[in-house]
C-alpha cells in the first residue's frame, strides 16, 4: 500500500473516531510534529516514516508537474500539492 492510500485510510479512521482524531491533532504540538505523526501511524500498524512521507509528496508533485504543459518550466505552480502531511490535517 502506498503512502497516499495509507493516509486516506488513517484519515477515514480518525474522522470516524473522535479520540483518534484528537490524538493525531495533538501530534502537531510535539517538538517534532512530523515524527510524532509518523510514530502514531506506525502505532496503528501503518509503516509511515518521515522521509517516506516527504518523498511521496515530492514524487507526486513531480509527476503532476511533468504531466502539465509538457512538464517544462512553464508548468503552473501547484501550491501545497507536495505536502501529504498538511493535506492530511486539512482533511481532518
Amino acid at each position: 500500500m502506498e503512502i497516499a492510500e495509507m493516509l486516506d485510510e488513517i484519515k477515514r479512521k480518525a474522522l470516524a473516531d473522535e479520540a483518534l482524531k484528537r490524538e493525531f491533532l495533538a501530534t502537531r504540538k510535539d517538538a517534532h510534529p512530523v515524527a510524532a505523526f509518523c510514530r502514531k501511524c506506525r502505532d496503528l500498524g501503518y509503516p509511515v516514516y518521515d522521509m517516506d512521507l516527504i518523498n511521496a509528496g515530492e514524487e507526486f508533485y513531480a509527476a503532476m508537474k511533468r504531466s502539465t504543459n509538457g512538464g517544462g518550466e512553464n508548468s503552473p505552480m501547484l501550491e501545497g500539492e507536495d505536502d501529504f502531511y498538511e493535506l492530511f490535517f486539512a482533511g481532518l
